[in-house]
């Protein structure tokens, strides 16, 4: 009985103990497990020959997982943004510069010229709050006339729902006044191996493609102040085979990647997209690559490009072969990623330059097959109805996505 007893007090006791000083467990515990909001600072810089530019008055964005924040720009260029939850971002701005204001700053003469300016970050980390504020450095890039309008790389499924990819296509947009003449034009399909190959500045000012293409010089190809140019590898009414709500009729394309294995129906009343080079020996249609990564870029030159160098990807002697395309001659590029399905798109993998691209596109499907075609905003539509479309020199800026679009829509 006394051991109970004696028991029963040092239980007691105990809890006792546990409840006058309970308010001591409880303050060495912290409970707010929450993410505390940040406010973050950033500040445009332009570059040494436009420090004079006025960088006030001008929209910056953050962008996290779709989702968009703006603010304005002060006399200094700087942005501040309040309340921000930690994580990664994207953040962008751009802006238009007459060919007079960019004449007045460098002494160039722009004529009617017009300029993009513009910079992003990719995947930045916001982790703290800033007082010195982080810099964006910007970009200046004439305005080209010739744009990637529309990218479907994605392909679909047939009426027995098998994998349909044979109605893939590339759109070219004159998004000039005047019409263009786009004969000896090239396009070239960057390398998509699973281990990049060469990211920018490892292979100097160079891109590297797997395949290039170009529109035959031998005659004129006129595309007018707000037409289009439709490459594919089929010229046919894929409706008839595949899912019509995503398929299309591609009877009026311009030109065709021609099979030479006899794989993919072709029409023999569509011209042919000539072959330039394919590290594929067998493969002379365009290697979109459903899913991604299908980065692109469309640029001129008066050299013998089939002699360009070819080579092997960085630090191996076989394998794949890439050619080198110097980026002096681009006009325009578009930075598709793949999407994966735990992380999203990679920007660790962008192929382009970001004064080709400084964001990049993808579609929702991480594997391909979902109809989904990426295509340019329109930026303005002028009085006698001629679409502009959107160039800021960002894809996370001037492209979306659709299943439903159909060729030279907009």
């Amino acid at each position: 009985m006394k051991t109970s007893l004696q028991a029963m007090n040092r239980v007691l006791l105990f809890a006792t103990f546990f409840i006058l000083h309970s308010s001591f467990f409880v303050s060495c515990v912290d409970f707010d497990d929450a993410t505390q909001p940040v406010t973050v600072k950033i500040q445009v810089v332009m570059p040494d020959e436009l420090a004079a530019a006025d960088v006030s008055g001008k929209t910056v964005t953050m962008t996290l997982n779709g989702k968009e924040l703006t603010a304005v720009t002060d006399a200094e260029g700087i942005v501040t943004f309040g309340d921000i939850v930690p994580d990664n971002y994207d953040i962008s701005v751009s802006w238009q510069m007459t060919g007079a204001e960019y004449s007045a700053m460098t002494g160039t003469h722009a004529g009617n010229n017009t300029y993009t300016v513009s910079g992003s970050l990719n995947s930045q980390l916001i982790a703290a709050s800033n007082e010195v504020p982080i810099a964006l450095n910007l970009n200046v890039q004439k305005d080209q006339s010739l744009l990637i309008g529309k990218v479907y790389y994605e392909g679909s499924k047939d009426f027995a729902n098998k994998n349909y990819i044979a109605g893939k296509y590339i759109e070219i947009y004159n998004n000039s006044a005047e019409t263009i003449d786009a004969a000896g034009l090239y396009i070239a399909l960057m390398e998509s191996q699973s281990t990049i190959a060469y990211t920018p500045g490892q292979g100097g000012d160079n891109v590297f493609a797997k395949q290039v293409f170009r529109i035959p010089a031998d005659k004129p190809c006129e595309i007018p102040a707000g037409g289009t140019l439709l490459l594919v590898n089929s010229a046919i009414d894929h409706t008839l085979t595949a899912k019509n709500d995503y398929e299309s009729n591609l009877l009026d394309a311009d030109f065709e990647a021609k099979d030479v294995l006899g794989k993919t129906t072709n029409n023999p009343d569509t011209p042919e997209l000539e072959v330039i080079y394919t590290a594929f020996a067998t493969n002379t249609q365009m290697n979109i690559v459903q899913g991604g990564p299908a980065s692109l870029v469309i640029f001129s030159s008066d050299e013998d490009v089939a002699s360009w160098t070819k080579v092997y990807a960085y630090g191996k002697t076989k394998g794949e072969m890439s050619m080198q395309i110097p980026t002096d001659c681009i006009i325009d590029g578009v930075e598709i990623l793949k999407n994966k399905s735990q992380t999203g798109p990679d920007i660790n993998t962008k192929r382009l330059f970001d004064y080709i691209d400084a964001g990049y596109i993808h579609c929702s499907s991480t594997s391909g097959y979902s109809g989904e075609v990426i295509y340019r905003k329109t930026a303005s539509v002028t009085d006698d109805g001629r679409i502009i479309l959107q160039d800021t020199n960002n894809s996370l800026n001037d492209f979306v996505t659709s299943s439903t679009i159909k060729p030279r829509e907009y």
